[in-house]
């Protein structure tokens, strides 16, 4: 008998050693990617900086109860006035804007396009609001809105100044007497400042139209009032010396016209100030210089009647670069810091601003209908670091929430009682709280109403439960009381009011 061994040929020895090698080689190369798909993340997790974008910031608990605080304020002096409440989009038609804007349209945030319109986020609440009222055709309003606005330039964060922040805004549109809206706007600024207790304010106000006079008679080019305008409105945070630098050295501007604007741009006073102009050889050759001191004269009439002028002052030295503004402008500065005395004041510009813009709405209408509007913008974001800098100061702490009572137990297994006791202080409006466990320590529930300064607490236990009564407690003065269950809600209402 012959032994025969078969033996695979060379070809097929290689074939399996290489289909090994493939399938060893796949099993690792697809477990090195899942591996690096695992570890990737954390590797590069060291090199990403988690941070806020420039010029933006989160505000805490503590910081947003300030901050509504102050919108309270401001909202209900708004209201106090008559005016209704108006929300427009975060970003409009990037037309809309960069015509309205000139010198300013390159501080705008352009978004992409998405569905083929190119739009922009709202540089101020003013333009939108002129939009409003020419696309609905309205030709009288008294509005507010608070909303954020965007802008692209440097932040200035101790400052309070940002590239996103709160502008809240009061305006009245529509045909009226001269002077009666702009007098209730610097009222309401008064009204305004006074209830934040900030500290001494003052109101600069001016004409655009004695500005636009000033420049005339002065011998400024009509096509160079604008940017000649730009500079001098940079008066409250340059000197005299350093405007003057930059209208003749950068905008060309002969230093003798120059020399003519500083003449007048460094006077500032009240209603003798007014009627000296009115006198003034070179400023009376400007018609629409006249008629802004005009109606300055007479704003200080309604001023004096409405017991603010001593806080106003008419300084001409006050531009508002923006170039819709047509009359009346006005900026509110203050004094002095609220914070402790001998301490640096914290130098945040102007905290409230506003002013005439009766040709607006004319550019957005198709057949140019106008509707004169005046209006005023508070400096949300420059009060709030005043606010908070005055607090610090005082050592004032906050209260981040508003509950009134705490619901508790001292024993274990109830929950449920808990759970019944404060959806009947819910549903009585009452501003409650627990803690989310099923057994929580008597010791643990009281540290918590006095870390959070809840006033109440109701305590429920077995003798309270087999008897029909609740334990009531001042958090503060640590006294105790018994009362029935039925009666628990009126007397909670009561001790609150």
């Amino acid at each position: 008998m012959v032994l025969i061994v078969h033996r695979p040929k060379e070809s097929q020895v290689s074939a399996s050693i290489l289909r090994r090698h493939i399938s060893h080689s796949f099993f690792f190369q697809t477990a090195q990617a899942v591996l690096t798909s695992q570890l990737k993340p954390h590797q590069e997790k060291p090199n990403f900086i988690i941070k806020v974008p420039k010029g933006t910031r989160d505000l805490s608990p503590q910081q947003m109860v300030v901050r509504e605080k102050i919108l309270e304020k401001i909202i209900g002096c708004f209201k106090r006035h008559g005016a209704r409440g108006l929300d427009t989009p975060a970003f409009e038609l990037t037309e809309t804007l960069t015509e309205k804007y000139e010198d300013t349209f390159g501080l705008m945030y352009d978004l992409k396009d998405q569905g083929g319109e190119l739009l922009s986020l709202r540089y101020d609440l003013t333009v939108p609001f002129a939009r409003y009222l020419a696309m609905n055709k309205l030709k009288k309003m008294k509005r507010y809105q608070v909303g954020k606005v965007w802008r692209r330039e440097s932040p200035a964060l101790v400052q309070g100044r940002y590239r996103e922040f709160c502008q809240c805004d009061f305006d009245i549109a529509g045909e009226f007497d001269p002077m009666i809206p702009d007098a209730e706007c610097l009222k309401i600024m008064c009204e305004i400042l006074s209830g934040l207790q900030l500290g001494d304010f003052l109101i600069k106000v001016n004409d655009r139209r004695i500005v636009d006079g000033i420049f005339a008679v002065c011998g400024v080019p009509e096509d160079r009032f604008r940017t000649i305008c730009s500079s001098m409105d940079k008066l409250d945070k340059m000197s005299w010396e350093d405007v003057r630098h930059e209208m003749v050295a950068e905008k060309g501007l002969a230093p003798e016209v120059a020399d003519g604007i500083g003449e007048y741009a460094q006077c500032h006073g009240g209603i003798s100030l007014i009627e000296e102009l009115s006198k003034d050889p070179r400023l009376s050759q400007s018609q629409l210089a006249l008629q802004g001191l005009g109606d300055l004269k007479l704003l200080f009439e309604y001023l004096t009647l409405f017991g603010i002028a001593e806080k106003i002052s008419f300084d001409l030295s006050l531009a508002r670069g923006l170039d819709y503004y047509t009359g009346v402008i006005y900026e509110a500065v203050l004094l002095q810091s609220p914070g402790q005395a001998g301490k640096e004041a914290l130098n945040v510009g102007s905290v409230a601003a506003g002013g005439r813009y009766d040709g607006l709405v004319a550019q957005f209408d198709p057949k140019g209908h106008r509707v004169p509007c005046v209006g005023l913008s508070i400096g949300v974001e420059r009060i709030f670091c005043l606010v908070e800098q005055k607090m610090k100061a005082s050592g004032e702490k906050v209260r981040t929430t508003e509950t009134q009572v705490f619901v508790a137990t001292p024993q274990q297994n109830f929950l449920r009682e808990r759970l019944k006791l404060i959806a009947e202080l819910w549903d009585a409006g009452i501003k409650a709280e627990m803690l989310y466990k099923n057994n929580p320590k008597l010791l643990t529930q009281l540290h918590y109403c006095e870390k959070t300064d809840i006033p109440l607490m109701v305590i429920i236990g077995e003798q309270e439960q087999r008897e029909g009564v609740i334990k009531l407690r001042s958090v503060a003065s640590r006294e105790e009381v018994i009362i029935n269950r039925e009666s628990l809600v009126a007397e909670i209402q009561k001790r609150l009011s």
